[in-house]
C-alpha cells in the first residue's frame, strides 16, 4: 500500500507525458490488485460458506412428515424460527432426531410429548395453554386492547383541547415578555437606575 502510494505521488507531481503514462500504469496495476483481491476474498468466503448436503429420507413421505412436524417445533438457538427454518447446528440435529423417531415408527405426539419432556413447553411452537403458559397467550391482546384504549382517549383528549393550545403562532406581547430578561433589585445596575432616575 506504501509503495502505491508513493507511485500515486510521484505521478501526479510529474507534469506532461511521462506523468500521464506512469498514471495509466498505475491505474491498471491497482485495478488488477484490486480485482485479485476480490477474487480471492470470493474463494475463501464461498469455501467458508460450504456445508454438507442436508441428509434428506429415502421415502418422500416420511421426509413431509418430518417437515411438517418440524415446523411445530421451535428451535432453541434461534427462538424465532422453527427447526424446519433455521440452519442452526442444533436445528439440524433436531430434525435428524425427529426423523430417527418417526422411522422408528413413532407417532407425532410421541415425538412432541418427548421433546416437551426434555425441553419443555418452550420447544413448542405454539405452546398449550396451561398455567404455566398462560402469560404467553394473555399478555398480548392485553398490551393491544390497553394501547388501542391509551390512544383513543389521547385524541380524545386533543379533540376536545381548544383549537389555539395548536396555533404556534404567539402573540407580541408574550414574545416581550420571554425575551427582556427580569430585573433583580439587588443587581448594581438595578440599584443605580432606581437611584439617579430614568436616563434621557
Amino acid at each position: 500500500m506504501i509503495v502505491f502510494m508513493k507511485l500515486l505521488r510521484t505521478a501526479i507531481s510529474m507534469r506532461g507525458r511521462h506523468g500521464a503514462g506512469l498514471m495509466r500504469r498505475f491505474s491498471r496495476g491497482l485495478g488488477l490488485g484490486l480485482l485479485l483481491v476480490v477474487l480471492a476474498n470470493t474463494g475463501i468466503v464461498a469455501s467458508a460458506l460450504a456445508k454438507e448436503a442436508v441428509p434428506v429420507a429415502a421415502d418422500p413421505v416420511l421426509e413431509a412428515r418430518v417437515m411438517k412436524l418440524s415446523a411445530e417445533l421451535r428451535c432453541l438457538v434461534c427462538q424465532n424460527q422453527t427447526i424446519a427454518d433455521s440452519h442452526s447446528g442444533l436445528a439440524v440435529d433436531l430434525r435428524d432426531q425427529v426423523r430417527l423417531m418417526m422411522a422408528k415408527g413413532q407417532s407425532d405426539d410421541e415425538i412432541r410429548a418427548y421433546m416437551t419432556a426434555r425441553y419443555g413447553d418452550f420447544v413448542l411452537y405454539k405452546p398449550p395453554f396451561k398455567p404455566t403458559t398462560a402469560v404467553l397467550w394473555v399478555a398480548p391482546p392485553v398490551l393491544l386492547v390497553g394501547a388501542l384504549a391509551g390512544l383513543f382517549l389521547l385524541l380524545r383528549a386533543r379533540q376536545r383541547t381548544k383549537p389555539e393550545a395548536f396555533d404556534a403562532d404567539t402573540p407580541e406581547g408574550d414574545i416581550d415578555e420571554l425575551t427582556d430578561p427580569p430585573t433583580n433589585p439587588l443587581s448594581p445596575s438595578a440599584a443605580r437606575a432606581t437611584r439617579n432616575g430614568p436616563q434621557p
